[in-house]
């Protein structure tokens, strides 16, 4: 998949795009702040935390709209139907600064008067959304936190790992993970070219298959306030502290 879309974005941004992969957001955060890539695909919740320093290149647009959804998930077998029934028992999350795959449950706990540590026998950071659905259909944990646009991804890429779990709740629609880069250097040349590129790739031959495979409708302009959920998320996890 990201073969393809770093084929299009060379293409038609006219120099090589190539993706640097790191293990977690923190990561990828603090190469974007360092100066070391150009741009970042990253999620809401970084985006937020660093919005005096980032700014949106485009937003990923998904069945017509630059949304998606946090999903918990359990077992395809468990008897939960609801978060409060999985108290006691064992949870992966994805990243501490995901939004889909920590921030949602947590706050969803804030307002029940619980915390993570409370309320979980233990939980874990799988770091990864794949991995949170491999725990729980492993059955390492009873439930997890993962990005709901990419259990619909796995459901059709992987159909024998997603239906051995199941989606108990859903949360509200949020911004979808941005695309992001310095806000001293939007005005740069390369900048402005890859962002171009990004929101034209529709248009594209390379560019529509490399949206097919993510199972992308195209991309979008976005605007903060398209985050404004998260940030209010946000207050709720800091005013905890």
């Amino acid at each position: 998949m990201l073969d393809t879309l770093g084929t299009a974005l060379s293409e038609a941004s006219g120099f090589t795009v190539e993706f640097e992969q790191r293990r977690t957001y923190e990561e990828v955060t603090g190469l974007l702040l360092q100066g070391a890539v150009d741009a970042a695909w990253l999620c809401g919740f970084p985006f937020l935390q660093h919005q005096d320093a980032f700014s949106l290149l485009a937003v990923p647009v998904w069945h017509g709209q630059p949304l998606y959804q946090s999903y918990l998930i359990v077992g395809a077998s468990d008897t939960a139907t609801t978060l409060d029934d999985l108290k006691g028992a064992a949870h992966a999350f994805s990243d501490p600064d995901s939004n889909s795959g920590y921030l949602m449950t947590v706050t969803d706990l804030v307002r029940a008067g619980e915390t993570p540590t409370d309320f979980f026998s233990r939980s874990i950071f799988t770091y990864g959304h794949r991995n949170v659905v491999r725990a729980v259909a492993a059955g390492l944990v009873r439930s997890g936190s993962v990005d709901g646009y990419v259990w619909e991804v796995l459901a059709t890429e992987e159909p024998d790992l997603t239906r051995r779990t199941k989606v108990i709740a859903k949360s509200e629609w949020v911004g979808f993970p941005p695309f992001c880069a310095r806000k001293e250097r939007m005005s740069e040349p390369r900048i402005r070219a890859f962002q171009k590129a990004l929101l034209t790739l529709v248009e594209q031959r390379t560019g529509k298959q490399a949206l097919d495979l993510l199972q992308l409708d195209g991309m979008a302009l976005g605007e903060p306030d398209l985050y404004a959920g998260i940030a209010a998320r946000m207050r709720e996890l800091e005013a905890l502290r």
